[in-house]
């Protein structure tokens, strides 16, 4: 174990080098949210008492888990719901309180299989949202916001999707001027695939319908529903192939001692059922501004995980007022409801980023392939 920590301190203090930032990953007292199954992000708010409320899904019935600390929370005795039910089976992956106490929030949808393509058993997310005046204990459906306008792709061979948006969480953004999806694309031109962004002003949060919209191109001018992309994070290749490669599922907070904002994910490589190759993180000064990510740098090999599959990362702030989308110094890291690691953030560096580095050991299987996902495809600067 020491030689191992000796050596993640080596890595990460490059990858802070790498990026302009710096933060240090260290192992902690191992907890789990004691939600029975995580299947997606984990979203949370802070009610007026300071409790933080967490959500996680299966497509079923929601859970929510509460505490004043994530590393001490519990079930809810009695379940969050969604009506009308038309939107089952339903993942609740961001949540926000606003000052009044209504919590709004926003979900993964899956339609039936059979509907999309048969007997492939292959099916297209889409994104919703939600409202609640109770605390978030019920929630009204307030439709769908976020949906591709390509058609389903019936062979496509990842064994999950044959397109649609999914897998994401929503940001407000410091000056309260709008709420940021980072949602994963699945389908349509190879080039369109991966982690996307889409937007929708802060004034909207209450009528969502028609509101969001796409950033395309260098702007924001594609409709929500049906709307073109221009991911941010590319697919290296594209979803509907067997091997797929590329970044999805990405959790993004407002880091307030790098005064940036943080986004942690998946990368899936480059077989059927989506391994893991590892967890990545990325930072942004501007969410208005997606060239200015920096290139995704590995914090975590698929199998220093421990369990498979290992996805969903998400940071969880230990501070007082902090959740999974506002974060200060000392966090967790969690993996599919699991944490094992505390990050330390510091402040911001004002050197260049120098040139892409190479982890400190290099896993040559096929399951946790050590690549540069999207290289030169991407929007960040080479």
């Amino acid at each position: 174990m020491p030689m191992l920590h000796a050596a993640l301190c080596r890595f990460f203090a490059a990858v802070a080098m790498l990026s302009g930032e710096t933060f240090h990953l260290s192992p902690a007292a191992a907890i789990n949210m004691p939600a029975r199954t995580v299947d997606g992000n984990s979203p949370a708010f802070r009610d007026e008492n300071g409790i933080l409320h967490v959500y996680t899904s299966t497509g079923a019935e929601p859970t929510r888990m509460s505490d004043p600390s994530v590393l001490e929370l519990s079930l809810d005795a009695n379940p969050p719901s969604v009506e009308p039910p038309d939107h089952y089976p339903i993942w609740i992956e961001s949540v926000w309180r606003d000052e009044d106490g209504t919590v709004y929030g926003w979900y993964h949808h899956e339609p039936g299989s059979q509907a999309i393509c048969g007997n492939r058993k292959l099916t297209t997310p889409r994104i919703g949202a939600l409202v609640s005046t109770d605390g978030g204990v019920t929630f009204i459906d307030l439709g769908l916001v976020l949906t591709s306008g390509d058609q389903p792709n019936c062979s496509a061979q990842n064994d999950f999707f044959a397109g649609g948006h999914g897998d994401f969480s929503v940001v407000l953004d410091n000056d309260r001027e709008y709420f940021y999806f980072f949602f994963t694309n699945y389908g349509g031109s190879a080039s369109h695939q991966g982690v996307a962004i889409a937007r929708m002003a802060f004034a909207d949060r209450a009528s969502p319908t028609g509101a969001v919209h796409k950033y395309f191109l260098g702007e924001w001018s594609e409709p929500g529903v049906g709307g073109l992309v221009t991911p941010v994070f590319p697919a290296a290749r594209a979803w509907d192939r067997s091997d797929a490669d590329s970044f999805w599922g990405a959790a993004v907070h407002w880091n307030t001692a790098l005064e940036r904002y943080v986004a942690v994910m998946n990368h899936a490589c480059c077989k059927t059922n989506w391994p893991q190759e590892g967890i990545y993180i990325a930072f942004n000064p501007d969410l208005a501004h997606s060239e200015k990510f920096t290139q995704p740098a590995k914090i975590v090999n698929a199998r220093d995980i421990g369990f498979a599959p290992g996805y969903y990362p998400q940071v969880f702030g230990l501070g007082e007022g902090e959740t999974d989308s506002l974060v200060g110094k000392e966090a967790r890291l969690f993996i599919k409801g699991f944490s094992k690691w505390k990050l330390i953030f510091g402040e911001h560096s004002e050197e260049e980023p120098g040139p892409p580095i190479e982890p400190v050991e290099e896993c040559m299987s096929a399951d946790c392939l050590v690549t540069q996902p999207g290289s030169g495809a991407g929007l960040w600067p080479q």
